[in-house]
């Protein structure tokens, strides 16, 4: 059984070969995510991404949701702005968040915070249908656009108050939230399935964030785990 390096190296193909102009920085930031793993693997209990998290980071274009300004940035392991005060996340952050997140094939899963497009299609290739929300409209249109253009037919888009979640594609196997918020929005504990997982950043405006892994029990109750100190943009509302 191919490890997960193993396992990226086969799936980049040709371009890990070096036909395609961005392989090397890639590898290198493949490589970079699974050491930062593994020395924040005590405080996170992930230490080993899975070989599909890794494969889809592998796998989706980062330098296509990065803007030109930015292009030789793609793959370096930092968040990124992507205008409109937003940014795009850091590449291992991306791939923590998705590994807690833990989705299988038959999974629906809500994004709260379409930004770049680009973690959106990172579940993608991991789930059977995304549905994720943006409140800027620019950001929210342009990753629409680039999304379509990529193919991910299975991303359904929308412009809105992500404090809200989608109550029509209810309830999910999954919710992801990037952006942060002071207190975890009652809507999306109400649309987790029995047994389904929140991740997402808390705190306030100004305080320190926390990434958190909510889990919705059979009964109804929420248990909560505290993990790493994170740095997102915070989570808005419409006026």
């Amino acid at each position: 059984m191919l490890g997960a390096l193993g396992l990226v190296t086969a799936l980049a193909g040709s371009d890990a070969q070096g036909q395609g102009p961005y392989a090397r920085a890639r590898d290198a930031l493949l490589k970079e995510v699974e050491a930062m793993a593994r020395e924040t693997g005590s405080e996170t209990g992930h230490a080993v991404f899975s070989d599909r998290v890794m494969a889809a980071i592998a796998k989706v274009a980062r330098e296509r949701f990065v803007p030109a300004a930015y292009a030789a940035l793609s793959y370096a392991n930092c968040p990124l702005p992507i205008g409109h005060g937003q940014t795009i996340s850091q590449p291992y952050i991306v791939a923590l968040m998705t590994d807690l997140l833990d989705l299988k094939p038959e999974d629906s899963v809500l994004e709260i915070g379409t930004g770049s497009g680009y973690q959106a299609a990172i579940l993608a290739e991991l789930a059977h249908r995304v549905y994720t929300i943006e409140i800027i409209e620019p950001v929210g249109r342009r990753a629409a656009a680039l999304l379509r253009e990529l193919g991910y037919s299975n991303i359904v888009t929308r412009i809105g108050d992500g404090y809200a979640g989608w109550s029509e594609h209810a309830p999910f196997d999954a919710i992801m939230v990037t952006a942060a918020a002071p207190a975890v929005p009652p809507a999306l504990l109400a649309q987790l399935k029995p047994g389904a997982r929140m991740v997402i950043p808390i705190g306030a405006e100004g305080e320190i964030q926390f990434l958190h892994v909510m889990v919705k029990q059979a009964d109804g109750s929420v248990s909560k785990q505290r993990g790493l100190p994170v740095r997102f943009v915070p989570l808005t509302r419409l006026d």
